[in-house]
């Protein structure tokens, strides 16, 4: 009987490696897929605690499918640390790569193929790696850059799966540098985009919120909120409700709302979703929906989000931009009278 378990397909692709076997590689990684589901986490965690030398050296443009099973085989297993740092400096890498190549490109021919084609990959090899010493390069050189432009999403897709996680987002190594390699190409690669956004996602930010009409506000910290759609709507749901007891009024989000901004399945309840307030910092500028907490301006060190009424009825239709990643707003408690209005007189109007 042929061993299917989690570890035997795992060595399986360890000698498909180095043998240099392309198709037992391919169907080892198919054979761990398969294992994965039907092994404890403590299995899934020493099969990762395995792969990681061969992601730290195998080629870009071969390991990215190795690269996105490490990612879910991160989310099954018991300590995804053992695995992030790796996945992290080779998705960087591939992000500088390809930045470099698309500035290349661009020099030499213009517009740069869409990296999700794959179809152009051996014309774009063909002439760049062929015409590498016009560029200055080696053809090796040109080579990898070829790779990490066309395949260098697939390494960044795990990183973009696993951060969604907080207890991932605060240990990843070199967010600055990872930031940096993103950000020129997040127009170009699709998962480069949600990853630069995801990456500036704040965990235990406290924030300062006055409600302008009635004099009021409240302590808050919010933790991965992907942008402030996602924000107008919990802020909305947290401190909407009776008077009596201190809070806001006005009408509430329905639950719909408030599980599509949460951690519902559904994302775009029907009918969208409505705003309640004018979200506005405290320099007098709107704080736009479009935008992230981050972008949010802070007096004194605390980001302060002024609520006041909506100058037209705004809708929109998806409650968050990273459907597993995991909401929270607390509301740590109302300032009192005097401490809101100090607060208020140190905002500018909207």
């Amino acid at each position: 009987m042929i061993d299917q378990s989690l570890a035997s397909q795992v060595d399986e692709l360890l000698a498909a490696v180095e043998g240099r076997d392309n198709e037992r590689f391919f169907g080892a990684l198919q054979g761990i897929a398969a294992a994965t589901h039907a092994s404890d986490p403590e299995e899934v965690q020493a099969a990762l605690v395995r792969l990681v030398p061969v992601l730290e050296s195998i080629p870009l443009g071969m390991g990215g499918d190795l690269a996105q099973l490490a990612g879910g085989l991160a989310g099954h297993a018991t300590d995804p640390a053992v695995v992030v740092p790796v996945l992290v400096g080779r998705a960087t890498e591939a992000m500088e790569q390809a930045a470099r190549f698309e500035r290349l490109h661009r020099e030499a021919y213009g517009e740069v193929p869409d990296p999700e084609d794959g179809e152009q990959i051996q014309p774009v090899l063909e002439r760049f790696v062929g015409e590498a010493t016009e560029r200055g390069l080696t053809e090796q050189e040109a080579w990898v850059l070829v790779q990490a432009w066309f395949c260098g999403g697939q390494w960044v897709q795990p990183v973009l799966f696993l951060s969604q996680r907080q207890d991932v987002r605060a240990m990843l190594p070199d967010r600055g540098r990872l930031i940096a390699a993103v950000e020129p190409v997040r127009e170009s690669i699709g998962t480069a985009h949600w990853l630069y956004g995801l990456l500036l996602v704040l965990d235990d930010e406290p924030l300062v919120v006055l409600h302008r009409a009635t004099g009021r506000g409240f302590r808050v910290t919010v933790s991965g909120i992907g942008d402030n759609f996602q924000l107008h709507t919990l802020l909305a749901a947290a401190l909407i409700g009776d008077e009596a007891r201190g809070l806001l009024p006005g009408e509430r989000p329905s639950a719909a709302e408030i599980a599509a901004a949460g951690d519902g399945e559904v994302l775009d309840p029907p009918g969208g979703i409505r705003g309640n307030f004018n979200l506005v910092g405290a320099d007098g500028t709107w704080i736009w929906n479009e935008g992230r907490p981050a972008d949010i301006p802070a007096l004194d060190g605390t980001r302060v989000v002024v609520l006041d009424p909506p100058p037209y009825q705004r809708t929109w239709n998806a409650g968050r931009a990273y459907p597993l990643m995991r909401p929270t707003v607390t509301v740590e408690g109302a300032l009192t009278a005097g401490e809101a209005a100090h607060w208020l007189s140190r905002v500018k109007p909207a």
